[in-house]
């Protein structure tokens, strides 16, 4: 599919930099809507390898195909579209949230190597496969409801699957973090089928070793025997000192 250049629109709001900027990264056609300032594009938009750290002041609403920001030194999603019809890659940016991505992703929703610590401001739903592996997650909060693909989320620093999809299609991947993949694995087989993170905690409990009821523990769970809390909270506080040291 070929570009079509596009003129400034009249009565329009774009800077002429911006306006270069659409006419290079646009495989097919976009479009200014003067009513609400947002930019659709028929077609790609790809963004990506040119040390961006915003959008230029563009604000994007429909891509009807691909959007591709990744390699950049994204901060903030805050101006990306709002919905796009088939994959949304934001990789190897400086994100630390994901408020402002995508409302509704057709396909692919791709975030892994940034800084999130949430994935709080993601799609509810995606059609394709979800990536957040190399991030700095410790749970799962904020993730989508639904990914009819792969989920991938190895290499962060999970110690809860709280908040994880409550239906994938296919795989879901999550080695090298704290808690062993088998363990996450395991919780995530019985989420999968209507169990709450912490029904699938409880059950198990008694089951595991103290190393990884350490990683797992949370002081709100009230059903954990009062023993284990006050040895479980005493460690807790030390670790917190010795990372701070």
């Amino acid at each position: 599919m070929k570009t079509k250049k596009q003129n400034p629109p009249k009565g329009g709001t774009l800077t002429e930099e911006q306006i270069e900027w659409l006419n290079k990264c646009t495989t097919g056609t976009w479009k200014l809507n003067p009513q609400t300032g947002l930019v659709d594009v028929d077609g790609c938009f790809d963004c990506s390898e040119q040390y961006l750290s915003d959008f230029k002041g563009v604000r994007f609403g429909v891509v009807e195909r691909h959007f591709w920001c990744s390699d950049n030194r994204l901060t903030s999603l805050v101006e990306a579209p709002r919905e796009v019809g088939r994959s949304f890659f934001c990789d190897n940016n400086q994100l630390t949230s994901l408020v402002g991505a995508p409302e509704k992703v057709g396909v692919s929703f791709c975030c892994w190597s940034n800084r999130l610590t949430s994935l709080e401001g993601a799609p509810r739903e995606v059609g394709g496969s979800f990536y957040c592996q190399e991030n700095l997650l410790t749970s799962l909060e904020g993730a989508p409801e639904k990914v009819g693909g792969n989920f991938y989320c190895r290499n962060n620093r999970l110690t809860s699957l709280e908040g994880a999809p409550r239906k994938v299609g296919w795989g879901f991947y999550c080695e090298d973090n704290p808690v062993p993949e088998r363990t996450l694995e395991s919780i995530f087989s019985f989420m999968q089928k209507g169990a709450s993170y912490e029904e699938v905690l409880r059950r198990k409990w008694k089951r595991y070793s103290h190393k990884l009821k350490s990683l797992l523990y949370k002081a709100e769970y009230q059903w954990i025997p009062q023993e284990e809390h006050k040895m479980f909270s005493a460690l807790n506080k030390v670790n917190s000192v010795l990372d701070w040291i």
